[in-house]
């Protein structure tokens, strides 16, 4: 267990390095339609006959992320200025999540809804497990506990997967209709997206794993 833990993060690296790599590579290729990726989310949402979110601007690399609370696109400065087909990829990605929130898809109604309960087990569900494992001679309840909540969270991981898959389908359908992109554009944006979904993936098969050592670690001390 312990080895497929230290190779899933050897490759949740590499796959982040990747998509680092992709992205610099895509920045410089130019969008013939001259969109920016405000703009290109701008179009996004007024073509799906949305007009109450919000498009904004926000702080970091790879930051981008659609907020259903507020209902804000937050674009990363790179793609909200940028006019690479990388930044109408990402900025029609998270347009995509406002569409599934307009439309009501019931995997990001059922995440949204879980995002509260995840906040609030985040801040002490690492304590849990570790004083699990330190008293697990004496009590197992603590690491059960934590395990339980740990499941929770995985669960969340996996639920987050047909939420990203979903949105990025949305955009490239979109960008191909609305001709926002050419079909050599096109297929760098689908690159570009499929290298992101990669790292949801990576982090939901990590979190499994994890699951299963504390798991076999409990039942393992339990048979002692």
């Amino acid at each position: 267990m312990y080895l497929i833990l230290i190779l899933l993060t050897l490759v949740s690296f590499a796959i982040q390095q990747r998509l680092r790599s992709k992205f610099r590579q895509y920045a410089a290729i130019g969008l013939r339609s001259g969109l920016s990726g405000r703009e290109v989310a701008s179009k996004m949402l007024r073509d799906h006959g949305i007009y109450d979110v919000q498009i904004i601007s926000t702080e970091g690399q790879l930051s981008d992320h659609y907020n259903p609370t507020d209902k804000t696109v937050n674009l990363s400065a790179d793609v909200y200025s940028g006019y690479s087909a990388t930044a109408a990829a990402v900025a029609a990605h998270e347009c995509g999540h406002a569409v599934q929130h307009a439309q009501s898809y019931s995997f990001l109604q059922l995440r949204s809804a879980l995002v509260p309960v995840l906040s609030s087990i985040s801040r002490f569900m690492p304590l849990l497990l570790l004083a699990g494992v330190f008293m697990l001679r004496t009590t197992p309840v603590p690491l059960e506990i934590g395990i339980a909540l740990f499941a929770f969270a995985t669960l969340f991981s996996f639920i987050t997967l047909p939420v990203e898959f979903d949105a990025s389908r949305r955009a490239l359908a979109w960008m191909d209709r609305s001709g926002v992109v050419t079909t050599d554009e096109h297929a760098v944006a689908k690159d570009a997206l499929r290298w992101a979904a990669l790292t949801y993936v990576v982090a939901a098969v990590s979190s499994l794993a994890t699951l299963l050592y504390y798991v076999s670690f409990l039942g393992g001390n339990r048979r002692n």
